[in-house]
């Protein structure tokens, strides 16, 4: 089988960017994950997604900010695994229309779409992500932020699951430890995804 090339597979009529909690309280001077925010400092996470969001929107390509935030009191938010129980001892999530759930400035626009999920692990599962990518005709999703250790994994499972085609940018994309994080994209998602670089993508945009 040829596989298709990446300018094929990032048609700009079919194609969106997710960029996944790129948000002031998680990779910003907000966080409550400060080893999270690190790492996407050492990567370059912000800056280099910030260059993908630019060449989308030039090239016609939306770009979608998959926030994480918690509805008044935390309601209906997950309590069946240790990392909620961790996040609930640093206080309640951020809340819709705060700061910390608000994208970083450097990552958005104001023609962006923002869709927060407010339970669970992905944004591809229980949110309006998946149908709404369905009606515009989306059958590739590229994914950018973070974290390689839980959420970044599951919305890329998910999206397989779900019959798209999806790309991720290797230096827009971090988790802790950061070699842990490469080792990720190494061994798993390598094997469903197509890992690319920020360049490459800017690249099959501008072609």
């Amino acid at each position: 089988m040829v596989r298709p090339s990446l300018s094929d597979l990032t048609r700009p009529d079919r194609t969106a960017l997710v960029l996944q909690e790129l948000q002031n309280g998680v990779v910003a001077g907000e966080t409550i994950l400060p080893d999270l925010a690190d790492a996407a400092a050492e990567v370059g996470v912000v800056p280099n997604a910030s260059r993908l969001a630019t060449a989308a929107r030039t090239a016609g390509v939306p770009v979608i900010h998959a926030t994480a935030a918690s509805l008044p009191g935390g309601f209906g938010a997950n309590r069946n695994a240790r990392l909620f129980a961790a996040v609930r001892r640093l206080g309640v999530g951020p809340a819709p229309g705060t700061s910390s759930a608000t994208p970083v400035r450097a990552v958005y626009a104001d023609d962006d779409l923002i869709l927060p999920r407010y339970h669970g692990l992905s944004p591809m599962t229980g949110t309006q992500l998946d149908p709404l990518l369905r009606n515009a005709g989306i059958t590739t999703v590229v994914i950018a932020g973070v974290s390689l250790n839980v959420a970044i994994p599951n919305t890329v499972f998910d999206a397989v699951n779900h019959s798209y085609q999806v790309v991720i940018a290797s230096d827009a994309v971090a988790g802790t430890p950061v070699e842990y994080g490469r080792q990720v994209l190494r061994h798993s998602l390598g094997l469903i995804a197509t890992i690319t670089t920020t360049a490459d993508l800017i690249a099959a945009w501008k072609g």
